[in-house]
């Protein structure tokens, strides 16, 4: 129905490198769908080093890490990882979605509980469902809620509490204070997902673990290479007997094809970059907040973010997939938000910031969207 109206917006082809303009049709687009919160993947420091570790190893390490997959800048990303996030140890995966998929379901078993805010992400979904443990979900970011969850379980069990640490969609944070209180309360263990943390939030991109000052607290720490680390990837981050038995037992680890030393070369580049360069984030929450109050000004409804995500609520999937065409014919590319990864009343465009863009080209979109939000009266 969609493809027949003309307004069909996925697999959108682009034909330059992603930046804050990419070329698309044969024009410049101003993209704010893109996850690169630092701006990192056109550096050329880090397509030097991705390029380099091809020379070096090839463009493949044909076989899995267990076996013949294992390069030494594999075990030295993992090694500045552990200490960036502060953990005792990590583990690197080819993406972040087979993080959560293998590791979730070594944490718990028969008996065991999961317990998952309604909104995380479905790379937590899937790996909840691989498990036998009993799964259990509560409101979103409802501690209340939580709580009752948690009051369902044996008090002996192995309770896990599987949450993102900022929303991917929404682009609110978990309440992680209230969290890791129920979590002594209960003798529960907390996983904390930092795709859209790692980068952002905390002591030079550290997370939002970080930025509450609670690494010590949360048990475990996956993130992902995709967005602020400018590659392909994720990792986990936890004590040295968690990362030993996921390393044996994980089975999207032990039986995925390792990392391409070019990936790896490439997050390892970028890992450094955030740690002596902390103007890119200073600068991200300069226009993020710029943002912020540009959007409220002009009377879109963006929820409660905190985050470079800003969800503009149309609230309506017929007018969505349109406001996106619209926005991309006057040279603007966001991201729609319909079901099933949003409620149907909740659908939205998702308008993400790079520590790149200026204010400029945030006004300009600012400008183009709120014409396009008129037009189809979602603000009146």
């Amino acid at each position: 129905m969609y493809m027949e109206k003309g307004v069909y917006p996925y697999f959108r082809e682009i034909d330059s490198h992603q930046d804050t303009e990419v070329m698309m049709d044969g024009k410049k687009v101003l993209m704010f769908g893109s996850n690169s919160y630092m701006g990192l993947t056109y550096d050329q420091r880090i397509i030097d080093a991705a390029i380099a570790a091809t020379r070096k190893y090839g463009t493949g390490c044909a076989g899995s890490r267990l076996l013949n997959g294992t390069l030494d800048i594999h075990v030295q990303l993992e090694k500045e990882l552990a200490e960036f996030i502060g953990k005792d140890e990590a583990l690197c995966f080819s993406t972040g979605f087979t993080v959560n998929e293998g590791v979730i379901p070594q944490l718990v078993g028969r008996g065991d509980y999961i317990i998952c805010d309604d909104r995380d992400h479905a790379s937590i979904v899937d790996g909840r469902r691989l498990t036998f443990a009993t799964q259990l979900k509560y409101k979103h970011n409802d501690m209340e809620a939580l709580e009752k969850e948690l009051q369902k379980c044996e008090p002996d069990a192995i309770k896990l509490i599987v949450v993102d640490s900022v929303f991917s969609m929404e682009g609110d944070l978990a309440n992680l204070p209230e969290i890791i209180r129920l979590k002594k309360k209960y003798n529960a263990t907390v996983y904390v997902d930092e795709a859209h943390g790692v980068g952002v939030f905390g002591r030079n991109g550290r997370g939002v673990c970080d930025h509450f000052g609670l690494t010590d607290e949360v048990d475990i720490i996956m993130g992902t290479f995709s967005k602020s680390l400018a590659s392909i990837g994720g990792f986990v981050a936890a004590d040295k007997d968690i990362i030993n038995w996921l390393r044996h037992n994980a089975r999207s680890y032990i039986f995925q094809a390792s990392s391409t030393p070019a990936a790896t070369a490439a997050a390892i580049e970028a890992l450094h970059i955030l740690q002596t360069e902390p103007e890119r984030q200073e600068n991200l929450w300069k226009i993020t907040n710029y943002a912020l109050k540009r959007f409220r000004e002009c009377g879109f409804e963006i929820g409660d973010t905190e985050s470079p995500i800003i969800p503009l609520y149309v609230r309506d999937t017929d007018k969505t997939f349109l406001v996106t065409k619209m926005a991309f014919d006057e040279g603007v590319f966001i991201n729609p938000v319909i079901p099933p990864a949003c409620a149907p009343q909740d659908t939205l465009v998702r308008f993400a910031l790079m520590a790149t863009h200026t204010k400029e080209q945030i006004d300009y979109a600012i400008e183009k969207l709120l014409k396009c939000f008129k037009e189809l009266e979602i603000i009146k």
